[in-house]
């Protein structure tokens, strides 16, 4: 297995970790075997990066992980995060929060449902604007001082909060939307990461699975998938969208792999400090999905791909307006 460090000082970790997220909600029925079992099969491989948050279900997927893991805790770098708030009924969030004595409770929460006395890195999922970074970081600082906590993240903070927060307390990993349809880091955040020797960990790198060429018509969605209200999803734009993501396995099928092995190594290639966390609740797919590593671009191949899909060919938001503004720390 192919690992990558996190920042200067971090973690080795499996260059394609494990999203966990929709194995509980957000991209149609749950099949707990199967995660469980693809989860299993991912630790079997030697993916030893696993990614959760306390907001998925909210709160299952965190159990979910614990089980999964139990017995075999010593293989897996886990990182999990705080500070979306969610109604557990009627699963609407509510906001975020970065309050110290709500980042307290919330990793004395995470620590009971994962079955684990330390998380390796704890990420604020979103930043809070109504408390200053520093003092969110402190307190998370005191979290790693304490032995409850390894490294620290931040999940789509801007680069202004992300200098502000490693003032504090070295942040080890920075999380965020990053593929072929998602070029926002490109901006400054990478740059920076490199500057202040921060790992980046790629969520999102198959587009929420649109580049994976899987989908063809909207109904292929199943009812209750979330992706139905996200407007890259959605009316005209997924029509535009689906006519790049053509142009890209076209260019799988020369390379002789899929479109989701192709969109995750022009990823892999854009830095050695970037690692993926691929989410899928299937074992068919994270095989193919660790197939995309043995697949390596030439410069020459990098730049014909985003001749097809370059910065800003994805047509519509990638998150519905509401969402937006809480990635804009």
């Amino acid at each position: 297995m192919k690992r990558r460090r996190l920042g200067s000082h971090g973690p080795e970790v499996s260059a394609l970790g494990l999203g966990c997220m929709g194995m509980s909600e957000f991209y149609g029925a749950r099949n707990e075997q199967e995660s469980l079992a693809t989860i299993h099969r991912a630790l079997d491989l030697g993916v030893n990066f696993l990614d959760t948050a306390d907001m998925y279900g909210p709160f299952v997927n965190e159990e979910l992980i614990g089980r999964a893991i139990k017995g075999r805790r010593h293989e897996v770098i886990l990182g999990t995060k705080f500070g979306t708030v969610r109604d557990c009924y009627s699963r609407i969030v509510r906001g975020v929060n970065g309050r110290p004595e709500y980042l307290r409770a919330a990793c004395h929460g995470s620590l009971r449902r994962l079955g684990v006395q330390t998380i390796d890195i704890y990420y604020q999922h979103r930043v809070d604007p109504e408390v200053p970074i520093e003092e969110t970081v402190g307190a998370m600082a005191e979290l790693v001082r304490e032995g409850k906590v390894r490294w620290l993240g931040l999940s789509e903070a801007g680069p202004i909060t992300l200098r502000r927060a490693h003032g504090v307390h070295p942040i080890t990993a920075l999380q965020s939307e990053y593929s072929l349809w998602t070029r926002d880091p490109e901006d400054e955040v990478l740059a920076l990461c490199r500057e202040l020797g921060i790992g980046f960990v790629a969520y999102s790198p198959l587009g929420r699975g649109f580049l994976t060429g899987r989908f063809r018509r909207f109904e292929d969605l199943s009812p209750d998938d979330y992706r139905r209200n996200s407007p890259r999803f959605q009316g005209d734009n997924f029509s535009k969208n689906l006519d790049i993501v053509q142009n890209v396995r076209e260019m799988a099928d020369l390379k002789g792999c899929t479109p989701a092995q192709l969109a995750l190594s022009w990823v892999l290639a854009r830095g050695k400090e970037i690692v993926t966390i691929p989410g899928t609740k299937r074992r068919e797919y994270l095989e193919e999905n660790l197939g995309a590593l043995e697949v390596e671009l030439t410069t020459q191949e990098v730049d014909a791909i985003e001749a097809v899909f370059p910065v800003g060919a994805a047509a519509g938001a990638r998150y519905p307006e509401a969402m937006m503004r809480l990635v804009r720390g």
